[in-house]
C-alpha cells in the first residue's frame, strides 16, 4: 500500500489534536467548583458550569477538529490501516498527562500503556 506523507501528516495531527483534547478537558473538569458541585449532586449547576467552562469547550472543539481531520483519513486509507495509529494517542495522552498535569507514571503504568497501543497495532494488523 503507498500511502502519500500527507496522509501520515493528517494521522498524526488526528491522534496529537485527541490527546490535547484530553488534557483541555482533565484541566476544566478539574476546576474546583465543578468538582464541587458534583460532590454536592448539583446536577443543574454542574452542568452548566461544565457547558460554559472554556477549556471543556475548547476540548470539546478540539475534539470536533480532531475529527474532522480524521475524516480526510479515513477518506484515503482503508481502516485497518489508520486505526491503529489511534494506539500512539494513549502513549501521547499519557506522556501529556505527566509532563503538564504532573500525572505519576511508574514503570507499570508506561508497560501497559505500551501494551495496549501494541495490542491495537497487532488486532488490526492480523489480517
Amino acid at each position: 500500500m503507498n500511502i502519500a506523507a500527507s496522509t501520515f501528516i493528517f494521522i498524526l495531527v488526528s491522534v496529537g489534536m485527541s490527546a490535547v483534547a484530553q488534557v483541555l478537558l482533565k484541566t476544566g473538569m478539574s476546576k474546583g467548583e465543578i468538582g464541587l458541585s458534583l460532590a454536592q449532586q448539583h446536577w443543574t449547576s454542574s452542568v452548566m458550569l461544565v457547558a460554559t467552562n472554556p477549556w471543556v469547550i475548547g476540548g470539546l472543539m478540539m475534539y470536533f477538529l480532531s475529527a474532522a481531520v480524521w475524516l480526510l483519513v479515513l477518506a484515503r486509507v482503508q481502516l485497518s490501516f489508520a486505526y491503529p495509529f489511534v494506539g500512539l494517542g494513549f502513549i501521547l495522552t499519557m506522556f501529556l498527562g505527566w509532563w503538564l498535569m504532573g500525572d505519576s507514571i511508574g514503570m507499570q503504568r508506561v508497560a501497559g500503556t505500551v501494551l495496549i497501543a501494541v495490542g491495537v497495532v497487532l488486532i488490526a494488523r492480523g489480517g
